[in-house]
């Protein structure tokens, strides 16, 4: 259902994230009568701003909005502590800043508000250099509870890892959405035309829509628009509009009306359902087909000495947002609460509450913990695990979560897919191995086994140059499985010659069918150590190849080092062989076996691939950076061209094309697509 992003806008995308992390700082703006103008306010001294306008509202838009700093208008009548009251403990647990904003008038109600919760105040008539000096005053007080400037910009980067924003290209008129946006739009690409967005909103609000959007433009101040989506009851996108350099931007909100009826007993920190108001709703579903999955970050403590507590808080934060999006695509109305510390329940009701449900649901928030959460300078990463409990018809709240707990336990215990679950015969159970080596025997049969590409680029382009073939298995009952598990069961299964010749066949088929447009592409092939070992095995690759009348010229055969150390001297007369043949050749995954820089030179190579891991040490510690800056620079002294995989971040991609590597591939450019998106990747642009 997720579409994958187009490549090149989403460089452009992860840059415009750095520099709204770097450059400016986040503001929420609570008032009830002068949003826009405040918010235009906020934009000249330098912030972006999010304004909301009830206060209802305010402490969920509070906590989705990125930002530490809230501003608070009380003028003309509103100095009530009620208004003030709901955002006070969300920024208290979040170690935030509180703004109050009274008419001079007024002053004399300022202590009542400053023991009430607010942190600063500011009076009206305000200045441009008086607003400045309050907001960076309480900047500075946020940065103080945060334990320094560092730790701030980290936890702010990270509040703005997966933000919804669009911007409209200044020479293109195209829109450019952050990832997150696109996927959760169902757009096909992070770059389109203003057309496709405006085709997603209900036809009786386009008009208004495109109204409000010209007014903005016209004015050049702050606006917000809002509308419904008309695949997604319930939910509504409010567009923050803004002028940056002539360029026009918007922060996005999505609003779902299931999460603003129930304000009370909320999760200060994350915004989540507290652990009693997730009692409470399983309490009211006794009885009921329920199913509980209790989620657990492992390790996190490890995280909060790194990095520092703030920095922790604004990663729980993250969590919520990516285990909310992704509940909300794979079981929409599902409840999701923080239990405690750093443990999520999400419960399931009705048809999604059966285990096959529940289980696709826990790989899919598994995943979602394990993409890696960018705070600037480093890439964090986290492993979860999972417990899952059917009701009994006698469980109450308590012991239903109380089972979800026995089966996390049991998870933590397994390792492997950190899943179990607990059924209503009380017994757990892990995703069961051996059931899906039986069905890979039958997966091939059934065209579960796909294929997609992942885009290479040059370090100093944005036009792709080639494509890595990979594996993905579209499993009946668990969803997509990546390469990890597919070829994880197929070594335990000994399927793995039939698995490595039908991916081959796939890919070079599809790629022989792409249209003139991509005649300049290279495709790279995977071929594994068993395949070597095969008698025949080059006459057999060059026979696939040539059936598929793909070109000699622009393939590329990736082998793992593992499958070539044993025996260097029949590996390099076997890639002599494939050379002398019009192939090209690559050692895939260099830095995750017996890595030896030696014994490069004794094998006849085009490309060297790095391992994603390695790769990502470019921006780690300076011990690390040596170690990648050797490896490259052993390999361009060979004359070989250096591939670096799983490149995330324009920081890594930053320092890699400084110490000299060739090419790259990773989610800072694009994740694997099919054959026809990548089609469309390439016409795009």
């Amino acid at each position: 259902m997720l579409r994958r992003q187009d490549a090149r806008a989403q460089g452009t995308i992860s840059v415009i994230a750095d520099q709204a992390a770097d450059g400016q700082r986040s503001l929420f703006i609570l008032s009830p009568g002068d949003r826009d103008g405040l918010c235009h306010a906020a934009q000249a001294a330098g912030w972006r701003a999010i304004g909301a306008r009830r206060a209802r509202e305010a402490p969920q838009r509070y906590l989705r909005s990125e930002a530490q700093v809230a501003l608070v208008d009380m003028r003309a009548g509103g100095g009530e502590a009620k208004l003030l009251a709901p955002l006070v403990p969300a920024m208290e647990a979040g170690g935030g800043a509180l703004i109050v904003l009274v008419d001079q008038a007024d002053e004399a109600i300022i202590p009542d508000l400053l023991a009430a919760g607010a942190t600063h105040f500011l009076t009206a008539p305000y200045s441009e250099a008086s607003l400045r000096a309050a907001l960076a005053s309480a900047q500075r007080l946020v940065e103080r509870l945060g334990g320094g400037a560092s730790h701030s910009q980290r936890a702010q980067r990270i509040r703005r890892g997966d933000a919804l924003y669009w911007e409209l290209g200044r020479s293109d008129s195209l829109l450019r959405l952050s990832e997150s946006l696109a996927r959760h739009l169902d757009l096909p690409m992070a770059r389109v035309h203003p057309a496709a967005l405006i085709r997603r909103l209900p036809r009786a609000e386009r008009r208004a829509v495109l109204t409000a959007l010209r007014a903005m433009m016209r004015a050049g101040r702050p606006a917000a628009l809002a509308h419904d989506l008309p695949d997604r009851p319930g939910n509504r996108l409010v567009h923050h509009l803004r002028v940056e350099d002539g360029v026009v931007a918007a922060d996005v909100e999505w609003l779902s009306d299931a999460q603003e009826r129930d304000l009370a007993s909320r999760d200060y920190l994350t915004g989540l359902r507290s652990r009693q108001a997730a009692l409470d709703w399983l309490d009211r579903r006794t009885g009921l087909a329920t199913t509980a999955i209790l989620l657990s970050i492992s390790q996190f403590e490890r995280m909060n000495a790194a990095y520092g507590q703030v920095v922790g808080d604004a990663l729980l934060g993250r969590i919520a947002r990516r285990i909310e999006r992704m509940v909300d695509d794979v079981a929409p109305g599902a409840m999701v609460a923080r239990i405690t510390g750093t443990e999520f329940l999400v419960g399931l009701t009705g048809e999604v509450a059966g285990s096959d449900r529940a289980t696709f649901l826990a790989r899919q928030l598994i995943a979602a913990i394990g993409r890696p959460f960018s705070a600037g300078d480093h890439l964090i990463r986290l492993i979860a695990r999972c417990g899952i409990a059917q009701a009994r018809p006698e469980d109450d709240a308590t012991h239903l979560l109380r089972r979800a707990g026995t089966a996390l336990a049991d998870a933590r215990q397994a390792g492997g897919e950190g899943i179990r679950i607990l059924s209503t015969d009380r017994h757990s159970r892990q995703v069961d191995p051996d059931q899906l080596e039986t069905d890979l025997r039958l997966a091939l049969d059934r065209g579960e086994i796909g294929i997609v590409f992942q885009p290479q680029y040059p370090v100093d382009s944005e036009v792709i140059s080639g494509v890595e073939a990979l594996a993905r298995w579209n499993h009946p009952q668990y969803g997509p499985l990546g390469a990890g598990i597919l070829f994880a069961t197929a070594e335990r299964s000994d399927y793995m010659l039939p698995l490595s010749a039908h991916i081959q066949v796939e890919a070079l088929r599809q790629a022989a069918a792409w249209p003139r447009a991509l005649s300049a592409l290279r495709l790279s092939i995977n071929v594994t150590a068993a395949d070597i070992a095969q008698p025949g095995f080059m006459s057999g690759l060059l026979a696939i190849v040539d059936n598929s009348g793909f070109p000699r010229s622009r393939l590329t055969v990736e082998i793992t080092e593992s499958g070539l150390i044993e025996d260097v001297d029949a590996a390099a007369a076997l890639l002599t062989a494939l050379r002398s043949e019009g192939l090209a050749v690559a050692i895939d995954d260099f830095g995750t076996g017996y890595s030896s820089l030696a014994y490069l030179k004794s094998l006849p190579l085009d490309y060297l691939k790095i391992d994603s891991g390695l790769a990502q040490d470019i921006a780690g510690s300076a011990r690390d950076r040596i170690v990648v800056r050797g490896v490259i620079h052993m390999a361009k002294s060979l004359g070989l061209k250096v591939v670096a995989e799983g490149v995330e971040t324009q920081q890594q991609l930053d320092l890699l094309a400084r110490e000299g590597c060739d090419y790259y591939q990773g989610f800072l450019r694009s994740a694997g697509v099919s054959s026809a998106d990548l089609v469309a990747l390439v016409l795009a642009g």
